[in-house]
């Protein structure tokens, strides 16, 4: 049978994009996409994602790998973009719009950005992240001009629900660059619908490219084949039960991994995207009653918004039919928290994933003999993060050292390994770290876990440098490396402590040059200060704690697990949660 070959009918690159061609030709009048007042169907969508990919090809000269990078909340262009990117052949890069300025302009530069689309709500981020990329002409009217051909294209998307953030580190007006901007409609009106665009030669072509976390010195870009990308979107679909016609909302950031793959998951489904600029719990509410929400996703820390409506959400939430599908991740909820949400008439699917999987790479499946447990004892069977995704073909927890299985009793612990189709191409310009995250045929995750005698993983314990607070990931190492660079700190170290709100929060142990502890104390504001200079707000410690000298091993090594018991006894004002 081996002369039977591949020919242009039996054989078709897979890629997530050819589900809105299906869409806009079996599901054309559906509604495709709600925000505000704004409903497109997938004919219009359809439509409008050509036009953004012909108007990038034409106008903008944007060509095959070139990458297109994208600030902005889950608004109709975010959507859009996640099909009239790798459209025109190009590699998609969403921004987390928690960033500041200066890690924006390192992820603009280091994945050489040729064009950057920016939500007018964060034009003044967005501004600020191109000043660092460019200089100012003194005798040019303030006209900011390239220094570099590796300087993006600036394209804002005018809104006017967007709002206005206050950003104390902002300018107060959008930048000229050149001109001013082209805006995100105008690029829309300038495209033909009709033109030719670029067929997908090979699947395994790049489709986008999403960065761990937010750091300067050396970000980690993972990129996503077209493959990985259309069978994770293909795996999430079927095993979370997701049928015909569903609503999503739009909880989740699109910037999140592509929104789990369920950016390109709803078209294939005929779905109705119903998008929210802001994730709060009134928002929320109003949009599940107004269209009937049937599925959402979302980080854990959404579930404290939900609840903290207290009695008035349940007596809202009790007329809105049946119960909201939810999935989530991003950190391991508790089960009573799980139990309470859902009494709220959210059925909550745990599930868990790394940028380097494409989103969720274990899932919870729930099965009908647990029905009849206690709610307690359903919530710790919630809580862990379950089986394999079916695009992933295994996963297995191993010891680090000698690679061999531990055994499933649920008490042995070792390292969650994965191997499968929806795992990463690699790391962007890194060919050591790409190296060092497979080994022997497997995807090394960090994360300490076990498996349950019923092949349920459970994680244990994060990996050791990771802290995840409201479903961000912050490096320790890298606000370890901001407290060193300041003149008084001699040691520092940073680890994760419980917080009512964001779940996780980062939790500084510093030892200062001085042995003044009053002035240390003086000293505190200032070195948060320095901190906030330098890092994304949401990576700054909320806790800061001062000692004579750091706890060390007989070799010199910093004791962090003894910080981290110290840490868990610590206790945060629920406000502190900016």
């Amino acid at each position: 049978m081996d002369h039977l070959a591949k020919n242009p009918a039996n054989y078709v690159a897979l890629s997530p994009v050819t589900f809105l061609h299906r869409a806009a030709a079996v599901y054309a009048d559906r509604t495709s996409l709600v925000y505000n007042r704004t409903s497109f169907t997938w004919r219009e969508t359809y439509e409008r994602c050509r036009r953004l990919a012909s108007a990038l090809r034409s106008r903008l000269r944007v060509s095959k790998n070139d990458v297109v990078s994208v600030l902005a909340p889950n608004v109709p262009a975010m959507y859009e973009a996640h099909f009239g990117v790798p459209m025109a052949g190009a590699v998609l890069n969403t921004i987390n719009t928690r960033l500041d300025a200066r890690t924006v302009a390192s992820l603009l530069r280091h994945s050489e950005a040729k064009v950057f689309l920016f939500d007018s709500q964060f034009a003044s981020l967005a501004h600020d992240a191109l000043r660092h990329l460019l200089r100012e002409d003194q005798t040019g009217g303030g006209v900011i001009i390239p220094t570099t051909t590796n300087i993006p294209i600036p394209v804002v998307i005018e809104d006017p629900h967007a709002g206005a953030v206050p950003r104390a580190s902002h300018s107060q007006q959008p930048p000229q660059l050149g001109g001013l901007p082209l805006e995100y409609e105008e690029l829309i009106a300038a495209g033909d619908p009709s033109a030719e665009l670029p067929a997908l030669a090979d699947e395994w072509d790049p489709i986008a490219l999403n960065y761990t976390s937010g750091t300067t010195s050396a970000p980690k870009g993972v990129v996503y084949s077209h493959r990985s990308a259309y069978l994770s979107t293909l795996s999430l679909l079927l095993q979370w039960g997701v049928g015909m016609e569903p609503v999503y909302l739009w909880s989740l950031p699109m910037f999140h991994c592509n929104g789990w793959t369920f950016t390109w998951g709803m078209a294939a489904r005929g779905g109705t995207n119903v998008c929210i600029r802001h994730t709060l719990a009134p928002d929320i509410y109003r949009a599940i009653a107004d269209h009937r929400v049937t599925h959402m996703c979302c980080a854990p820390i959404v579930f404290n918004l939900l609840l903290l409506l207290g009695a008035e959400s349940s007596r809202r939430r009790g007329d809105l039919g049946p119960p909201v599908e939810v999935l989530t991740g991003g950190a391991p909820p508790p089960a009573a928290l799980l139990e309470k949400v859902q009494k709220l008439g959210f059925r909550v699917t745990h599930a868990y994933g790394m940028t380097e999987a494409t989103g969720p790479a274990l899932i919870c499946e729930w099965r009908s003999a647990w029905d009849s447990l206690p709610g307690d004892q359903q919530a710790r069977l919630r809580a862990r993060q379950g089986i394999s995704v079916l695009s992933l073909a295994d996963v297995d927890v191993k010891d680090a050292g000698t690679m061999s299985s531990v055994a499933r009793d649920g008490k042995a612990v070792g390292e969650i390994v994965l191997r499968g189709s929806s795992l990463m191409k690699g790391y962007l310009k890194n060919d050591t770290g790409t190296k060092e995250a497979f080994r022997d045929g497997w995807f090394l995750t960090g994360d300490v876990g076990v498996v349950h005698p019923d092949g349920y993983v459970e994680i244990k314990d994060r990996s050791k440098d990771v802290i995840i607070s409201g479903g961000e990931n912050i490096s320790s190492v890298e606000v370890e490396a901001v407290f060193y660079g300041h003149p008084n700190v001699s040691e520092a170290a940073v680890v994760a402590m419980p917080h009512p709100h964001w779940g996780e929060t980062p939790c500084a142990f510093l030892a200062l040059k001085t042995s003044d502890h009053v002035a240390a104390a003086l000293e505190e504001e200032e070195i948060l200060a320095h901190c906030r200079r330098n890092m994304p707000h949401f990576m700054v410690p909320k806790k800061v704690v001062f000692m004579p000298e750091l706890p060390k091993t007989s070799t010199g090594k910093i004791q962090k697990n003894k910080l981290r018991e110290m840490a868990r006894e610590l206790s945060i004002d629920f406000h502190s949660n900016s």
